[in-house]
């Protein structure tokens, strides 16, 4: 998990918004420490706390780019049916830190970066994206790696056939699965087929190809796939559609 969450915030009072630069000042003695995001930071946010009672609010969350599966926390007394945790003033900020930490600090996620490639029956805790890298090159999957860090996607399998893909799908829950259609063991077609077929099927699947082509854009869009990304790696592309997740 990267030392670092970036955490968007939209609206609050100058009263509120003292209260959280507190609480990001107080997170520098732990690790994760919490940051407030800037369009200067590094990566996209990881989590947006999001004050329901002001305009801004209102527009961001009713735009068409607005990411539904991205963690938001609402703050305010409106009703609304969005937001992953809420709060009604006036906040418990013990409470806020303690959300916090239920979605980026968990015994399990500790457990997992001591034993990197031990696998969980489904063990993934509320609130954790896991993602599976199935074939592709090695320097290919590092490179990947990076980029989903940068997204927040930073709990990461990787198969290099879709044999040894097997007992992970079979164990963890996936919300994204990055799938080679250079498989040298299996039609990618057909395996990312049976994912649709799965109790808890993957949130979203993503091709990857050297041999790009409308055909193969077609192809993807058919299977339910949330795009395709062209193998040498495009930034931009990926980035894109890192943020679609």
């Amino acid at each position: 998990m990267s030392s670092s969450i970036w955490v968007r915030v939209v609206g609050f009072s100058g009263v509120e918004r003292h209260s959280i630069n507190t609480l990001f000042r107080l997170s520098l003695r732990q690790a994760p420490t919490y940051n407030l995001w800037t369009q200067d930071a590094p990566c996209p946010p990881h989590v947006s706390l999001i004050d329901l009672e002001c305009h801004e609010a209102e527009v961001e969350m009713a735009s068409p780019a607005f990411n539904p599966n991205h963690k938001v926390i609402a703050v305010g007394n409106k009703p609304h049916n969005q937001g992953w945790r809420s709060f009604q003033r006036p906040v418990d900020w013990n409470a806020m830190v303690q959300v916090l930490d239920s979605l980026f600090i968990s015994q399990a996620y500790l457990d997992a970066d001591s034993e990197p490639n031990a696998l969980g029956a489904n063990n993934v805790p509320a609130g954790r994206r896991v993602t599976l890298l199935i074939g592709m090159k090695p320097q290919e999957r590092m490179y990947l790696r990076a980029r989903l860090s940068l997204a927040g996607l930073t709990d990461v399998d990787e198969a290099e056939t879709a044999e040894l893909a097997g007992p992970y799908v079979s164990t963890r829950d996936y919300s994204v699965v990055i799938v080679s259609l250079q498989l040298s063991d299996a039609d990618p077609w057909s395996l990312i087929q049976a994912f649709s077929g799965m109790l808890s099927p993957p949130q979203a699947v993503i091709v990857a190809t050297d041999k790009p082509s409308w055909l193969v854009m077609e192809h993807a869009e058919q299977s339910g796939c949330l795009g395709m990304l062209e193998i040498p790696f495009n930034p931009p592309q990926v980035l894109g559609l890192l943020q679609k997740v």
